[in-house]
């Protein structure tokens, strides 16, 4: 059983959410809400029917359909792919219809097909995550920027070719204590070949194939969609929409 429930309608919560982070630091919840095109912010301890704390809302925002998102707590900035082509950076503490600090969109920047993000505040670096295959006229790939670029930015590094088995990305996740990227592969079928969970550096250039990867039938994976870590107990957790169900794996190489 769950030790709270956040729900209501007050909440601003909608059916569509697919990403969620906690900020440890300041312990605050961030979910997007694309149906309201907006990004709301709850106390780490929110509970029942309760209203955000704060609402990035309105049309300076340029928020038009925000899926997922990640937060860096260190610098206080908001990250979020939008649009299938751009990063829109806003501040943390950000109420109302505030501009974004910093937007990278453009020929150069590679970020055609754009999905999921993450951010290495260590290393001070961003991760795109790019949903490709061949429905999308795209390669999947994953992209790396410094955190403070800005405009039409080229990556510092891209990764994606045929070692990687990158196709279709889901939910992609950092791990900056080790310079990890953490990426839950799936596909369009309902229960589509080769998916699979991979884990690749930072420093990773080109076709590279992943450190490790956990798929196959003794993996019981069948389409991964969101990952999320727990450092304290060496644990790698995948979310299945085809099995509906959270997977853990114990992962000490990882950690």
């Amino acid at each position: 059983m769950p030790t709270r429930v956040l729900a209501g309608q007050k909440t601003l919560l909608a059916r569509q959410m697919h990403d969620i982070r906690y900020d440890a630091i300041h312990d605050e919840i961030f979910v997007t809400n694309p149906f309201a095109q907006a990004i709301l912010v709850f106390r780490g301890a929110a509970n029942g029917e309760e209203a955000p704390i704060r609402v990035i809302q309105g049309p300076s925002t340029q928020l038009r359909n925000p899926d997922r998102l990640d937060v860096d707590p260190v610098h206080n900035e908001i990250f979020v792919p939008e649009g299938g082509d751009s990063i829109l950076v806003y501040p943390r503490e950000g109420v109302g219809d505030v501009a974004p600090i910093r937007v990278i969109r453009g020929p150069d920047t590679k970020l055609k097909g754009i999905r999921s993000i993450a951010v290495d505040p260590v290393r001070n670096l961003i991760i795109a995550g790019i949903d490709g295959g061949p429905r999308r006229g795209v390669d999947g790939a994953l992209v790396l920027f410094n955190r403070t670029d800005s405009g039409n930015a080229k990556p510092r590094s891209v990764i994606s070719g045929p070692k990687t088995r990158i196709e279709r990305l889901a939910q992609i996740r950092a791990y900056p204590p080790k310079g990890w990227i953490v990426v839950a592969r799936h596909g369009d079928a309902v229960e589509p070949e080769g998916t699979f969970v991979g884990v690749w550096s930072v420093n990773d250039n080109g076709d590279v194939p992943p450190r490790w990867a956990i798929g196959g039938p003794q993996s019981t994976l069948k389409k991964p969609r969101g990952v999320a870590l727990d450092p304290k107990n060496k644990e790698l957790i995948v979310t299945d929409m085809r099995l509906n169900s959270v997977l853990t794996y114990y992962f000490p190489e990882m950690f």
